[in-house]
């Protein structure tokens, strides 16, 4: 599916800045996540449909791709090693992040900041709506997000290089519940210092 076959897209909602948005799919669904504006963070999460203790997996994805984040063509896989995402399309510069943790509320009074949105608190609300919970916030994958590794390890938090219209598309390869943030952080640079929405499209898979 091309990027102009997405004017067929059979569902699409706005995920305001700072807030997030769940939604179930079946295997075969295409769901492309758009940053809006450009230079947004989105914090992905998905769950197997019929036990949501199995997860998309930043850490066995790594060991499974042997990189840092998969290319185009490859998948995303849980912490039974199972395909649970594929990666189908980036129009974005492809700068990504599987190393951060998502922000909490810990995060941001360590930070300075009380009562802040966070992407752990989204993942939680946008489940709720579905009449679903679970235990732990697993680390998601970080679309757009720009962290850059020097050779002696260290991290910086660079604002995301996504362009308006910027967009990812994931395959489900099993039956999932995905989970989408637009990250509300502001008190670093990751957002621009200004958290902007992003848009959800979802595209059935073969009937």
């Amino acid at each position: 599916m091309t990027a102009m076959e997405w004017t067929n897209a059979t569902w699409r909602e706005g995920v305001p800045a700072g807030t997030g948005r769940a939604l179930t799919l079946r295997q075969g669904d295409r769901v492309r996540v758009i940053d809006v504006e450009g230079g947004q963070v989105g914090d992905v999460f998905a769950f197997a449909t019929d036990d949501l203790a199995e997860y998309l997996s930043a850490s066995h994805t790594r060991t499974a791709t042997s990189r840092l984040f998969p290319r185009v063509g490859e998948s995303f896989v849980t912490n039974q090693r199972r395909p649970i995402l594929g990666f189908v399309e980036d129009t974005s510069p492809g700068i990504h992040d599987m190393l951060i943790a998502a922000c909490d509320v810990e995060r941001y009074r360590g930070l300075g900041v009380e009562g802040h949105p966070s992407c752990a608190d989204n993942l939680c609300k946008a489940l709720e709506v579905l009449g679903l919970s679970v235990s732990e916030v697993p680390q998601p994958v970080n679309i757009f997000m720009n962290i850059p590794v020097t050779d002696d390890g260290a991290l910086s938090w660079l604002p995301a290089a996504s362009r308006p219209g910027d967009a990812v598309v994931f395959q489900a390869l099993m039956d999932c519940v995905l989970v989408v943030s637009a990250c509300p952080m502001d008190v670093n640079a990751i957002n621009g210092h200004r958290p902007t929405q992003l848009a959800i499209e979802t595209a059935s898979g073969p009937s």
